[in-house]
């Protein structure tokens, strides 16, 4: 897959994924793995964008005497999750008239 959109499509699943409920790193990237490859090396960095622009929050608890770092989405992640959904329909179209012509 293309880098590029493979990194657009990456965000969305980590957003998807914390739709769920709070989450931290190693099982965002467990989550995610069955459906698109990602690495902890890509995975970090797409975190730290998210919530530099806002689309998701962090704070920190303990796990096992050991402090973890949760993420939460926040309501503009979760509208830019349902803008993708609402653009997926013209995706299918562009897809449908590749794979015909």
């Amino acid at each position: 897959m293309d880098i590029q959109r493979k990194k657009g499509v990456l965000e969305i699943c980590v957003l998807a994924a914390l739709k769920r409920g709070p989450s931290y790193g190693y099982r965002i990237e467990s989550d995610i793995a069955p459906y698109i490859e990602v690495s902890e090396s890509t995975l970090y960095p797409i975190l730290r964008r998210l919530e530099a622009n806002g689309y998701v929050s962090t704070y920190s608890q303990e796990y096992n005497g050991r402090m973890r770092k949760y993420y939460r989405i926040e309501q503009q992640g979760l509208d830019k999750v349902s803008t993708f959904l609402s653009e997926s329909e013209e995706m299918r179209k562009i897809y449908t008239f590749i794979e015909g012509a």
